[in-house]
């Protein structure tokens, strides 16, 4: 999780990834920050985040992303 935080960090620098629970909703990253994300978490994690998977609710929280990733790898 620690290095999830990390590589959001590096893409959008001013959020709270600890707490927040609204990126998407509330714009925090946006679809190009999204997209950077995908490919920063295949590289990182090791996984292929299909196109089915990148909706708001798999990303708009960090723990909502870690479970995503998860879950990815489980599948692999």
């Amino acid at each position: 999780m620690d290095e999830l935080i990390e590589i959001l960090e590096d893409i959008q620098p001013d959020a709270d990834y600890e707490n927040c629970t609204t990126l998407i909703d509330d714009h925090i990253l946006g679809s190009l920050q999204i997209i950077s994300l995908v490919a920063e978490l295949e590289d990182a994690f090791d996984v292929t985040v299909p196109t089915v998977e990148i909706k708001p609710e798999n990303f708009n929280s960090a723990k909502a992303i870690w479970a995503m990733v998860q879950r990815l790898q489980e599948e692999e």
